[in-house]
């Protein structure tokens, strides 16, 4: 016997409320990027925008109100000081992209202000780093492309999984995936390659009645959408650990969408039932193991948030929203999607069905010979 921490017998109603919570999804989704939209897009951190990052150990503790306040003359643009450690100790420090200027420049400039106004106390920077404006638009453009294919990957398994559309799922995905490759070469820009061929897929999915990769699709796009939102409302940065963070909620939410439809397609190939009710059914037959897969996996993210100190702080909250949303979108996105291609689904099962017997019946005839 597993453990339950929900009956199996439990009768919520999920797709009834599907409208409810649609329009909750809709409403964050549309504050996140109004949010966007006003700030002028994500706060990139060094890794996309540019920059400098060095490093400073102290000997003694010095608290980062102090180092802010012995830098805060020193000419630094776009200044970010960041404590790596409990101690107090370790500070990483993050200054904007600007021309003709360099690294070892930087830490002249930060030498003379600590000397200046932190007398006394002995300091080292052991690690500089610069990244140019130019890598980071490549390295935004590289996230966005591993984001797409991440989700067009997923999407492709998922198809041939549940729908036994492998041919065309493959076939799509090498269409769209060197589509992307076409436009690069037409010189549209990077920034809108990846939304224009994520319209294009969504478009011909919809157009071939996938309808489990696009209950994926739309369930991996939400969470996205509302990790990256409430990001933009906190005025946190972006940078390449929150993209694999992105890439780790895209796993994890997929994951949990394929329990959900696995549940699915046993139920489809045991019961006449309506749509709807095997919806139900299977959600909350598998709602219990969702709630203990999510539960234990946000357990260990706050430890993350509260004891991982501040450098994985951001890393560690965008898991936890999305791990969170992930787990909602799975049961109230991807789920009810199916819904609008109920006939589709029903004659794609009594085709196998058909299948099925037609090849048992050659089996049969086969041993009697």
């Amino acid at each position: 016997m597993g453990l339950h921490l929900i009956p199996s017998d439990t009768k919520i109603n999920f797709v009834g409320i599907r409208k409810i919570s649609y329009a909750i999804s809709i409403i964050l989704i549309l504050i996140g990027l109004a949010s966007l939209v006003v700030k002028g897009g994500p706060r990139y951190g060094i890794d996309f925008a540019g920059g400098i990052v060095v490093q400073v150990q102290f000997n003694n503790a010095v608290s980062d109100e102090e180092v802010k306040a012995a830098l805060s003359e020193a000419n630094l643009p776009g200044l970010v000081v960041q404590s790596s450690g409990d101690d107090a100790h370790d500070y990483l420090l993050r200054i904007a992209n600007q021309d003709n200027i360099t690294a070892d420049q930087v830490e002249e400039t930060i030498a003379t202000a600590f000397g200046e106004n932190l007398p006394g106390q002995a300091f080292s920077t052991p690690r500089t780093e610069m990244v140019g404006p130019k890598v980071g638009a490549d390295l935004r453009s590289q996230a966005l492309q591993a984001l797409y294919l991440a989700t067009l990957l997923m999407s492709v398994y998922i198809s041939g999984r549940f729908e036994n559309r492998w041919g065309t799922a493959l076939v799509m995905a090498l269409a769209l995936g060197g589509s992307m490759y076409v436009l690069d070469i037409l010189g549209m820009p990077k920034f809108w390659q990846v939304p224009g061929v994520m319209a294009v897929t969504i478009g011909v999915f919809w157009w071939q009645k996938l309808a489990f990769a696009l209950g994926a699709m739309f369930s991996t796009i939400h969470d996205i959408l509302i990790t990256v939102g409430i990001f933009s409302l906190l005025d946190k940065e972006f940078d390449l650990t929150i993209i694999a963070a992105l890439l780790t909620v895209v796993g994890y939410s997929l994951n949990d969408t394929i329990i959900v439809f696995d549940r699915i397609r046993e139920n489809l190939l045991s019961s006449k039932d309506p749509l709807g009710d095997i919806i139900n059914r299977s959600i909350n037959q598998t709602l219990s193991r969702t709630v203990l897969t999510s539960g234990t996996t946000l357990l260990v993210i706050v430890a993350l948030l509260f004891l991982g100190g501040s450098i994985i702080f951001d890393f560690a909250l965008a898991l936890f929203i999305g791990v969170f949303v992930g787990t909602y979108s799975s049961i109230f996105v991807a789920s009810p999607v199916l819904l609008f291609f109920e006939d589709t689904i029903r004659s794609r099962q009594e085709a196998e069905e058909e299948k099925r017997k037609r090849d048992a019946r050659l089996k049969r005839g086969t041993a009697h010979v």
